[in-house]
């Protein structure tokens, strides 16, 4: 997922349109499995039953998750909480090691379709938040995944605010428009 720069402080304006990712991240290689070239992959998806469903996985490092290499995929199998994944080309362990800590992606397009209400993280960064009573309260900066509930990391003139994603706090969220209407429970801002 891509992480915009801290909005400006102060004004309210576009977040500015860039392209999202063309891949997301279902995974990461964390060590070789066995002989053979299968790697133990953490899961990073809702959804690790449809990753067998692809013809083709592609392999990112974390410092550059848009450069990807694509890799047929000719296993899938799930293993005391992890994936066990065998690519083609892939034959032995030395193979497998080098793979160590890539990222797991599949292309945008072909990834499980989101209901109503979800979303992914990189659609919300930079997205305009303000208050029910219309005060502008800055940009999302980033999304912080809790088990619970995520927490969208907002930064503007009031700084940093952390706004837990409950339907007590988000009324609204508009992805399209790069919008979200919240209402500000007790605690969740210091008073000036």
């Amino acid at each position: 997922m891509t992480r915009d720069e801290q909005a400006d402080s102060g004004k309210k304006g576009s977040a500015g349109t860039h392209p999202g990712p063309s891949h997301i991240v279902v995974g990461e290689i964390r060590r070789p499995h066995g002989i053979r070239g299968e790697v133990r992959v953490e899961i990073l998806t809702d959804y690790p039953e449809q990753v067998d469903r692809h013809e083709y996985v592609y392999l990112a490092r974390p410092q550059a998750p848009d450069d990807v290499e694509r890799y047929a995929l000719e296993s899938v199998r799930p293993h005391k909480g992890v994936l066990l994944i065998k690519l083609e080309g892939v034959e032995d362990r030395d193979a497998a090691e080098e793979l160590r800590g890539m990222l797991v992606e599949v292309p945008l397009e072909d990834a499980v379709p989101l209901e109503e209400g979800e979303y992914y993280h990189f659609q919300l960064i930079g997205v305009d938040v303000e208050t029910e009573t219309g005060e502008w309260l800055g940009r999302v900066a980033d999304v912080i995944a809790t088990g619970a509930a995520d927490v969208f990391v907002v930064r503007g003139p009031r700084g940093e605010i952390l706004l837990p994603a409950i339907e007590d706090v988000i009324l609204e969220l508009d992805t399209e428009e790069r919008e979200m209407t919240v209402q500000l429970l007790p605690g969740l801002l210091e008073d000036s």
